[in-house]
């Protein structure tokens, strides 16, 4: 289902070393962006899934993707297959994810700016006349034949 993606921590890596004086296999930056590559694909996971019951099967198939891959050492391998899970997840990002109420570009934080142009274009009085759920006016017979005409 998903790529393979490489994760490997700092103590296997150590563990997994033949000599003590060799260096760490993969750096901070390494492991930093591998766990922003998973948190990402949980989000959007969550971003398709609004049910935490249902999403929580598919983090659980995330996480085995991700462990499936942890013993990768060559950093060729591992550069090709974090483009493959950055392409992956690019393809299958959501077109309108969920963004937090309260947080900046969430539903209820819209500055008023952005809403000036439209209510500088209508008088004030004619915003304040309209009901918002009323129905529109009924026209009498003379002023609908008198639009039928002026549309032909």
């Amino acid at each position: 289902m998903l790529p393979t993606v490489a994760r490997l921590s700092a103590s296997a890596a150590a563990a997994s070393s033949s000599s003590a004086a060799a260096p760490a296999a993969f750096s901070q930056a390494h492991k930093s962006r591998v766990q922003s590559l998973y948190r990402r694909y949980l989000k959007n996971a969550l971003d398709w899934t609004v049910r935490r019951d249902l999403w929580r099967d598919q983090a659980i198939q995330i996480r085995t993707e991700f462990e499936r891959n942890r013993h990768i050492r060559n950093p060729r391998e591992l550069a090709r297959v974090l483009k493959e899970a950055e392409e992956h997840l690019a393809h299958i990002k959501h077109p309108d994810p969920y963004k937090v109420a309260m947080f900046e570009n969430g539903t209820k934080c819209l500055p008023f700016s952005s809403f000036y142009p439209f209510f500088a274009a209508f008088p004030r009085s004619s915003l304040m006349d309209r009901e918002r759920n009323l129905p529109p006016r009924m026209f009498t017979a003379a002023e609908k034949k008198a639009a039928l005409e002026a549309d032909h």
